[in-house]
């Protein structure tokens, strides 16, 4: 067992990468849910250099557990998502240095949106610029109603540098996107959930977590089902979106072939037969 591991009760396991004031809170359920808590609360979970350095090393343990069936990205701070780029720390920046943070955001965020199983990001509070980018490689959003979300980099001069200008098309549409962009505009999560950025617009409660809460009902749901074939489907729908339908039909296909030999797909069965609930073990 790793030394960061640290057990607590309820079969919860806390990982934590801790500097100073900056911590990555990740809570690792007995159902194979992993939680990832933001938690800068003095800059608004801005995105620093040693947040991306945190994330990275969480996705490089979250990618390689097979115990893991869903991740949940949400913050440990009341109000806020993510504000974006840490710009105080920006403002100290070198030009050079500037451009390598960013290919580095770049590369958690891909990071993020290349995880094998399925991410669902809980936004109960602002998610602007960055943040919205890291919500917007998870496979699902949810947001409460009194949520904020925005690419407002054009605001700054610049424009969305990780992975923005390419994923909130493919989310809503270009010429919205545009419209969106270019006017830097912020949306609430009513707003957000009517042009399809989330899936769901929860009404926030007294405790400020309805979309976390949202959010782990849906990761429960996903967790009863067969983890090898939600893997698959998340591959099929992902590579098949960016090939034409000749090509993604094959995808599917191969895919497919990849559930047909596993001993959970022979467990649906019999449950199916025997009118009770499966128990797969992603085998």
């Amino acid at each position: 067992v790793p030394e960061r591991w640290y057990s607590l009760p309820l079969n919860h396991i806390w990982l934590n990468y801790s500097m100073a004031l900056e911590r990555l809170l990740l809570e690792w359920s007995s159902q194979s849910i992993v939680v990832v808590g933001l938690n800068r609360p003095k800059a608004k979970n801005a995105i620093s250099k040693n947040l991306v350095k945190m994330m990275s090393e969480a996705m490089h343990d979250i990618k390689n557990n097979n115990k893991v069936r869903s991740v949940i990205l949400c913050s440990m701070v009341p109000g806020i998502f993510c504000a974006g780029a840490d710009l105080k720390e920006r403002a100290k920046m070198h030009q050079n240095e500037v451009a390598s943070f960013v290919s580095k955001a770049r590369a958690l965020i891909t990071d993020l949106g290349n995880l094998p199983i399925p991410t669902i990001a809980a936004i109960d509070g602002a998610a602007l610029g960055g943040g919205l980018e890291m919500a917007l490689a998870c496979d699902i959003r949810i947001a409460s109603t009194t949520a904020k979300l925005g690419l407002v980099e054009t605001k700054l001069a610049i424009i969305p540098g990780a992975g923005g200008t390419q994923r909130l098309p493919r989310v809503i549409g270009i010429s919205l996107a545009k419209e969106l962009i270019f006017a830097a505009r912020v949306l609430d999560g009513t707003e957000a959930f009517r042009v399809g950025l989330v899936s769901h617009a929860v009404e926030q409660n007294k405790s400020g977590d309805a979309a976390y809460l949202r959010a782990l009902e849906l990761a429960r749901e996903i967790n009863s089902q067969g983890p090898i074939a939600v893997r698959m489907a998340k591959l099929a729908i992902n590579q098949g979106m960016e090939v034409d339908l000749s090509t993604g039909l094959a995808i599917e296909e191969a895919c497919y072939a990849q559930v047909i030999p596993t001993k959970d797909r022979l467990e649906g069965l019999a449950a199916f037969k025997e009118k009770r609930q499966p128990l797969y073990k992603g085998e």
